[in-house]
């Protein structure tokens, strides 16, 4: 992928802003005074999506809308939000969204892409089985194959790290989660784009630590399974041109439990009255766990998203 620049970028928010509002960034007072540093929240649970993903797939519909013009639609696989990103801008083009979710994927993400205009199809036992069915579907379909790492998705993502750092341009470090990379690289973009200093730190669940395996490692590790309730980290292999960008760009890479995952839902809700998914909540969990590294400090957390089912919700907040 090219060095963005902040060209790039900002021409990538005019495209966004056709759809959706920026989103707010607050440094909400309770995290603060619970965390012992200033917390700014980057409040991407507030998109029409409920996800930071929407503003990847708007661009990525503007790309293939000028270089593939006679595309009939896109085939893609998701866990839901890059999903609901797809459908939503595919239908303002009219064109066709096959969306392929691993067996047993959230009821309620699925049901949002279906809202979106989204073809739903159940398939294997995870993200990376679901990856593979895409592939075979784009050529029995004819649909044009939306890799879940593109540049044009990348673009479109950093424009949330454009408005956290224009708003906050003196935060010491900012924790955003990894799945399969969009949202990191888009933080390292949009950081380099402005010429700051800011450390990126990465953030996966113990349960699905690909990420954090290889980075360590230096070499793309994968792992035997992802069974995290936090469905937006559930990657068992890194891909490989996000690797190359985060394994570069990145300070570090920090792992969170199931539980402390389930306990920043909980602060986001008590602190700031927010909905957080899982993947949504990681960034905030790895921050309390090195609240005593970040005393005194400027600190940004993405709040990827707040697409949590009713149920786990329910579960988790008790």
């Amino acid at each position: 992928m090219h060095r963005l620049t902040r060209d790039d970028i900002e021409q990538a928010a005019h495209q966004v802003y056709q759809v959706m509002p920026a989103t707010a960034q607050y440094p909400w007072p309770l995290l603060a005074e619970r965390l012992g540093c200033t917390v700014w929240v980057k409040h991407e649970n507030h998109t029409p999506t409920g996800a930071f993903k929407v503003r990847g797939g708007i661009t990525f519909m503007h790309w293939l809308k000028r270089t593939h013009p006679s595309a009939r639609g896109i085939v893609t696989a998701t866990r839901g939000n890059h999903g609901q990103s797809l459908a939503l801008a595919a239908r303002a083009l009219g064109l066709r969204a096959l969306i392929v979710v691993p067996e047993g994927n959230s009821v309620e993400k699925n049901q949002a892409m279906r809202g979106f205009g989204g073809e739903v199809v159940e398939w294997g036992r995870d993200f990376d089985e679901a990856r593979e069915e895409a592939a075979r579907l784009a050529q029995t379909h004819g649909l044009y194959l939306v890799p879940p790492f593109h540049t044009e998705l990348v673009k479109g993502v950093a424009t949330y790290a454009l408005e956290l750092f224009k708003a906050a341009p003196d935060l010491d470090t900012v924790y955003v989660p990894i799945g399969c990379g969009s949202g990191i690289c888009g933080v390292i973009a949009a950081r380099d784009a402005l010429g700051l200093k800011t450390q990126v730190v990465g953030v996966v669940s113990t349960e699905a630590a690909a990420a954090k395996l290889s980075f360590e490692a230096r070499a793309i590790c994968e792992t035997a399974t992802a069974n995290t309730f936090a469905d937006g980290l559930a990657v068992r292999k890194p891909v490989p041109e996000a690797f190359a960008i985060y394994s570069a760009a990145a300070a570090r890479i920090v792992s969170v439990g199931e539980e402390q995952i389930a306990e920043a839902m909980r602060v986001y809700y008590t602190d700031t009255h927010n909905l957080a998914e899982g993947a949504g909540a990681a960034a905030l969990a790895a921050l309390i766990q090195e609240r005593d590294a970040m005393a005194g400090k400027r600190v940004g957390v993405i709040l990827s998203g707040g697409n949590v089912d009713r149920a786990v919700y329910a579960g988790v907040i008790g």
